[in-house]
């Protein structure tokens, strides 16, 4: 007579540490495939952006964004208002401006990312416009005024400003603690976009001063 084949409880155990390998090797990749691309998203989208910005400056005697000091808001959020017909947005703001959002943007004080947020102007990127006292910026620059084009930030995600990181984040999903060498995609007044780490000093929000000597990038355009 011959024997019923079948699975004994060791080959069981074999399969499932085979599935868990396989699990263990694809579902990482997974993650940082898509990850990946949301980079890539993130960095076309900048480049757009920044088209955009030049663009606006050409039309604007090579001037860059600057709102009236009577404006109730900010221009690092709100130049996206002067800039974004020239990349092809009309009307009012709203979560639909795809170009405006970062896919990886988690937001910060609120329970949703900038890109769903009036108060941000529905965007995840912020115009190195911050001109408030102390603080350097380059807003209302005309851009052949910038000393250093190549290391002059133009238009960041958020994170920099903080910093943090929302594609190679060390903080999981927390918006704290800011740490130093966060990585946050960036535009330069010359037109490039680079994930770039950002300087922190342990104490102050990173767009409150130029960095140290090292690193790629300041905020001043002196």
């Amino acid at each position: 007579m011959r024997k019923t084949a079948g699975f004994s409880g060791i080959d069981l155990l074999m399969a499932a540490a085979g599935i868990c390998l396989l699990a263990a090797i694809i579902v990482p990749t997974t993650t940082r495939l898509r990850e990946n691309a949301r980079v890539s998203q993130c960095r076309a989208n900048l480049a757009k952006i920044t088209a955009a910005m030049v663009l606006y400056s050409e039309d604007n005697q090579k001037t860059l964004p600057l709102l009236p000091k009577t404006s109730a808001n900010g221009v690092w959020w709100w130049y996206k208002e002067q800039v974004k017909h020239f990349a092809g947005l009309q009307g009012k703001s709203s979560p639909n401006d795809k170009l405006f959002a970062c896919p990886s943007d988690r937001g910060f004080d609120e329970p949703v990312p900038f890109y769903q947020s009036q108060k941000s102007d529905y965007g995840s990127y912020c115009f190195n416009g911050v001109n408030l006292p102390g603080v350097p910026n380059i807003a209302g620059r005309q851009i052949p005024s910038i000393v250093d084009p190549g290391r002059t930030l133009l238009v960041m995600e958020w994170s920099a400003h903080a910093p943090l990181s929302w594609h190679k984040s060390k903080t999981g999903k927390s918006n704290l603690p800011f740490y130093d060498n966060a990585e946050s995609m960036t535009s330069f007044v010359d037109g490039h976009v680079d994930l770039i780490k950002i300087y922190y000093d342990g104490l102050n929000a990173a767009y409150t001063r130029d960095p140290i000597a090292g690193y790629r990038y300041k905020y001043s355009g002196d």
